[in-house]
């Protein structure tokens, strides 16, 4: 499927629910809101979206803490979780999707090389969760469009919808 297509199913999927969506953006800018914002009626299920590319967006907007920046950087299971969390919290969507990581060229690490990205999911009611994707470094181009792909993807998996 396309990006294209999996933000037309997990439009879909949301509608079907009656739940409305709202991101949390950093490595991508806005990419994964773009998506779903280019489907005719996407008013039905989009909320927002927050792009948080600084750490101090990311504490304004979405209510990560300083001292979880400090203790695991901003491209960490925990600021992801903390992105998830802080928009569901400040929207009124029941389903968010989070994304923080390094799409290069440059800017990687050992520790945290380019194509590294946490996806934080949180959902009305459960506990938010956090995956990591390790994406080849192909470009920021690709990286950027890998993240958007698996994020719609984690979306429907979490809606319980086919990927």
């Amino acid at each position: 499927m396309t990006n294209s297509d999996l933000a037309i199913a997990l439009f879909e999927a949301c509608r079907e629910r009656g739940i409305m969506l709202a991101t949390a953006e950093s490595c991508t800018g806005g990419m994964i809101i773009a998506a779903l914002t280019d489907i005719a009626g996407s008013s039905a299920v989009v909320d927002r979206g927050f792009i948080t590319y600084s750490n101090e967006a990311k504490m304004d907007m979405l209510g990560v803490s300083a001292a979880t920046l400090d203790a695991h950087g901003a491209v960490s299971r925990e600021t992801a979780i903390e992105m998830a969390a802080g928009a569901l919290s400040r929207s009124r969507a029941g389903l968010t999707l989070a994304v923080t990581g390094v799409a290069g060229p440059g800017g990687g690490s050992a520790e945290k090389p380019v194509g590294l990205v946490w996806f934080g999911v949180g959902l009305a009611g459960q506990t938010v969760t956090a995956e990591r994707q390790l994406f080849a470094d192909k470009g920021r181009a690709f990286i950027r469009g890998e993240t958007v792909r698996h994020a719609l993807e984690l979306g429907l998996k979490t809606l319980g919808g086919a990927e």
